[in-house]
């Protein structure tokens, strides 16, 4: 009996650890930030870029987070160097007058101890308006390489670029955006 007691109280203890507020700071090279918008009512144009910063704490418990990442608007790569040079321009991103964009995210959903969304705002162009990121997929794991956790995921969500001053070519561009952000974090000791 007594052995059954330590046994669960060991595994007690073991989830409250799992269970505590957390920071996770943002891998890079396995965190993208893509998109993906009609082209003329044809084909998809994709795109991504390639230099992003941030941070996340999470404390399932609580069922409370904040998610900050920040990207470099210059770092656009579409695989085609004029169509770069045409987003980074004053058409779409602007990126020599604003050479960021954030997302901070402070209302987290979750389903049991899985992140479910992340609300809260995207800054671009000078422009700060609601965004909800809806992950597709979320998991945590310890890395045999890093040997500490590793939580992630995809999370999408569409905006209207217009929302931004984004309005060039609208609608043969079409206004909708579709954003993913797929994302690993390293948990910082």
């Amino acid at each position: 009996m007594r052995k059954t007691l330590l046994a669960l109280a060991a595994l007690a203890l073991a989830g409250a650890a799992q269970a505590q507020s957390a920071t996770y700071v943002v891998e890079p090279t396995h965190t993208f930030v893509t998109f993906e918008v009609k082209h003329s009512g044809t084909s998809t144009n994709r795109g991504r870029f390639d230099k992003k910063k941030g941070s996340i704490t999470i404390d399932p418990a609580a069922k409370t987070g904040k998610a900050e990442i920040t990207i470099d608007m210059a770092s656009i790569n579409t695989g085609t160097p004029s169509f770069d040079g045409h987003l980074k321009g004053k058409d779409f991103f602007n990126a020599s007058e604003f050479a960021t964009a954030k997302f901070v995210g402070n209302q987290f959903e979750f389903d049991g101890t899985k992140v479910k969304s992340v609300a809260g705002t995207l800054t671009m162009l000078g422009k700060t308006a609601p965004v909800t990121l809806t992950a597709e997929h979320y998991n945590c794991f310890m890395s045999s390489h890093l040997k500490v956790e590793v939580c992630g995921g995809d999370f999408v969500t569409t905006i209207q670029r217009s929302q931004w001053g984004m309005s060039y070519a609208i609608p043969g561009i079409p206004d909708s955006v579709r954003l993913v952000i797929q994302i690993e974090a390293v948990k910082q000791p």
